[in-house]
């Protein structure tokens, strides 16, 4: 067991876990100012963005590089000042270290030496989203960035469908139009998602609507930002794992078995599309003996 208690004195220095603006500058706190200023060095993503920042609060620390390229060769000697007595503070670009960004590795590092590590609040762009969304706040699911790949983007997606809890994850807006498709794909047309983009800044926006809708939308215009995309968690039963001898049944008799259950027909033809990577309106009509 380990038990840390902040703010005692000790020889050793401290780790600050300092967020940064998701967009608009008035929102660094105070407290996130002043740590930056009296730290003996700051840990940057990336050291030219995080000097603009430093530049508007008059802030004169001195920073080192710290990102996902180099943070292997980093820690030894963020973690020998920090033995030394130094205080640290790690910053991302925008928002919470460690939260899609740079930081659990060094926090980690810290935590096994023993190491105080505090963390300062501040924003965070998928609670900032998520609170304005009007889908159910809580309990909800962060998963971060979804794999860039296609064939992996829709394992997960299919992982993510049956979570009746609001799932929240970032995109690039290159990448939008073709998420989007997918989870169309997986999730169908009818399921609620709330697009949020240059959160805290002029340009402010929230897309609401199916994801039909917000399909529609992508095709049709341009994309610009970085978004947080939300989804609505299912309200479908989620049925337990199909047995193995499954795939020997026709589609028919598949659809029938889980009917037999006690599922609707239409959560039962539902249910074996996905599972079986068909059109529902295939088997919709291979069920009911349509041509």
């Amino acid at each position: 067991m380990q038990q840390q208690k902040s703010f005692q004195q000790r020889e050793t220095g401290t780790l600050f876990l300092v967020p940064t603006p998701i967009g608009n500058l008035q929102d660094m706190s105070p407290r996130a100012v002043e740590t930056l200023r009296t730290v003996d060095l700051i840990a940057a993503e990336d050291t030219r963005h995080t000097q603009q920042l430093l530049n508007y609060f008059g802030i004169n620390t001195k920073q080192t590089s710290f990102h996902e390229h180099n943070w292997q060769a980093k820690i030894p000697g963020l973690i020998a000042d920090l033995q030394n007595g130094k205080s640290l503070a790690q910053v991302s670009d925008a928002g919470m270290p460690s939260i899609s960004d740079p930081g659990k590795e060094l926090v980690a590092a810290a935590v096994e030496n023993e190491l105080t590590v505090v963390p300062i609040p501040g924003a965070t762009a998928g609670v900032t989203a998520l609170i304005a969304s009007g889908l159910v706040p809580q309990p909800f699911y962060f998963y971060g960035f979804l794999q860039r790949k296609n064939s992996e983007q829709l394992v997960e997606l299919q992982q993510l469908s049956t979570m009746r809890d609001t799932v929240i994850f970032y995109e690039a807006p290159h990448r939008l139009k073709k998420t989007l498709e997918n989870i169309q794909k997986v999730m169908g047309n009818d399921r609620q998602v709330v697009l949020a983009r240059e959160l805290t800044k002029r340009y402010e926006e929230f897309l609401r609507g199916s994801v039909e809708e917000l399909a529609v939308w992508a095709k049709n215009n341009e994309i610009r930002g970085e978004f947080v995309v939300m989804i609505a968690g299912t309200t479908e039963e989620i049925l337990p794992e199909a047995p193995e001898d499954e795939i020997f049944l026709s589609v028919q008799e598949a659809v029938e078995e889980l009917i037999a259950k006690g599922l609707k027909p239409n959560a039962a033809i539902k249910q074996i599309a996905k599972t079986r990577g068909l059109a529902r309106q295939a088997v919709y009509a291979d069920y009911h003996g349509l041509s």
